[in-house]
């Protein structure tokens, strides 16, 4: 027996595939070592990868299937972990969208690493949206900082989805930003609430939920593994163990601020070309900056990208 399927969870070296869009969920392990071309990936199948298999019977957990190619993306998110500074780690590929869940507080939002985790979305061609969980208390009692930040992305082109998983807030909104049949990305710092969202969005599953540190107010590391869940109304969607570390992988100095939309557009009217908009006389980007036109917390996110030994988490 033969044919392709799609990764739906990854532990390690033992996977689980499906013929999406069906959910058959079958076992499946490596053939011998497979390598992605060029790649120092740690973990060459992602979840979301569409891969050849083949197996003498149908697939068991004592006679589990072999994948034997992975075919090409059209697209993935990848980062470098703060640990791993060789390597690299794909988060997962073939992506319909990506939402990036993040909280102003209680873990507390670390903007470099949304903006990094955002510059590679738009580097490696996912489309991503960014909701921001748990707005019933923030909304409450930080008002101001939830308009901040919402005026801060949405000035940039992103939009923000404000959802609360515990009150179903937003819920019904997001949901219908998944079609039937798409594949997405649930990504996020732990404690977030990215667990307690698919639970929301379907209360059928059961994936694991984080408390949070009240000593450091972090979320509790518990996802440890990448899966992917069928919802009820037939989209699927890929829980990922909290982020602590988000590098950037192969990117050139001179190109990252492409990857910034509000930046791209303004540095048309740069004197020189190209322009790393930190020194040059006659800069756009620098005196958008000035004028509150591109916000002063993305810049300084910018410029923290350009230090490449400087490590935001």
């Amino acid at each position: 027996m033969q044919g392709k399927a799609t990764v739906i969870k990854n532990a390690g070296s033992h996977f689980l595939l499906s013929q999406l869009p069906e959910w058959r969920p079958f076992p499946a392990v490596l053939k011998g070592v497979i390598r992605l071309s060029g790649s120092e990936s740690t973990n060459p199948v992602a979840v979301g990868d569409i891969v050849e298999w083949e197996s003498v019977q149908e697939a068991t957990i004592q006679h589990p299937a072999s994948i034997v190619k992975i075919c090409d993306r059209r697209n993935c998110i990848v980062r470098r972990p703060s640990n791993l500074s060789k390597q690299t780690h794909v988060i997962a590929a073939n992506l319909d969208c990506a939402f990036i869940v993040v909280t102003l507080y209680f873990p507390e939002i670390k903007l470099p690493f949304l903006d990094r985790f955002l510059v590679t979305c738009e580097a490696y061609g996912v489309p991503v949206r960014i909701v921001l969980n748990k707005t019933d208390i923030l909304k409450a009692e930080f008002p101001e900082d939830v308009a901040h930040f919402e005026r801060i992305y949405q000035n940039a082109g992103y939009e923000v989805i404000e959802t609360s998983a515990t009150g179903g807030d937003g819920m019904e909104g997001l949901m219908n930003m998944m079609p039937k049949g798409s594949v997405n990305l649930l990504a996020g710092e732990s404690g977030v609430g990215k667990s307690s969202i698919i639970k929301a969005l379907d209360p059928s599953l059961c994936p694991k939920t984080a408390d949070i540190s009240l000593a450091h107010l972090q979320g509790r590391h518990t996802t440890s593994l990448y899966e992917m869940y069928r919802l009820s109304s037939g989209s699927f969607i890929i829980d990922s163990p909290g982020l602590r570390g988000f590098g950037l992988i192969d990117f050139e100095k001179d190109e990252i601020a492409k990857y910034f939309p509000e930046m791209l557009k303004i540095s048309e009217g740069c004197r020189f070309t190209p322009c790393t908009h930190t020194h040059e006389p006659g800069c756009a980007v620098k005196v958008a900056v000035e004028k509150g036109e591109i916000a002063p917390e993305r810049y300084s996110s910018y410029l923290g990208m350009l230090d490449e030994d400087k490590k935001f988490r």
